[in-house]
């Protein structure tokens, strides 16, 4: 029979972290949303009724890494060192990329992707309205790729 590390008897467990060593860790998640050329062009021009896309995106991003204990489950609460969030706006796309620092136990990959997430929900929902078709429905907004680019783990030096 397998055995779990987060679940025993049909009882969930946070893994033991205590044993491990404090090291620097730091990791980058990137994703993109599919947006119409109009959209795109809105951003660009801040012209997005609900105001500033980007910024609103960036700051959504970087609650979202500081809450990720509160989403999954089995996450630790850990020091966050660092996020930074970049976004490349393409001709029919917005790329975000998150990057997570820590000097901890256990790394950063979740809260990397949560901001990437958030960061690319909260785009939707600030230009959600030029989006919609005369159905109601998003045929060209697509949330895609979302995935871990780098993780690096280094032992500190004395200081």
């Amino acid at each position: 029979m397998q055995e779990f590390s987060h679940i025993k008897d049909d009882r969930a467990y946070m893994v033991d972290i205590s044993n491990k060593d404090i090291v620097s860790r730091r990791a980058t998640a990137s994703g993109s949303i599919s947006l119409t050329g109009p959209t795109i062009e809105s951003i660009r021009g801040g012209n997005v009724k609900k105001g500033n896309v980007l910024a609103t995106a960036r700051t959504a991003a970087i609650l979202a890494v500081k809450r990720v204990p509160e989403m999954i489950p089995m996450c630790h609460q850990i020091p966050i060192t660092s996020v930074d969030v970049e976004f490349e706006v393409g001709d029919t796309d917005v790329t975000a990329s998150v990057e997570v620092r820590s000097v901890g136990k256990t790394g950063v990959e979740m809260e990397a992707l949560t901001g990437v997430s958030v960061a690319l929900l909260t785009i939707w929902d600030m230009v959600k309205s030029a989006e919609k078709d005369d159905t109601g429905n998003y045929p060209s907004t697509a949330i895609k790729d979302i995935h871990v680019v780098k993780k690096v783990k280094e032992q500190l030096t004395n200081q």
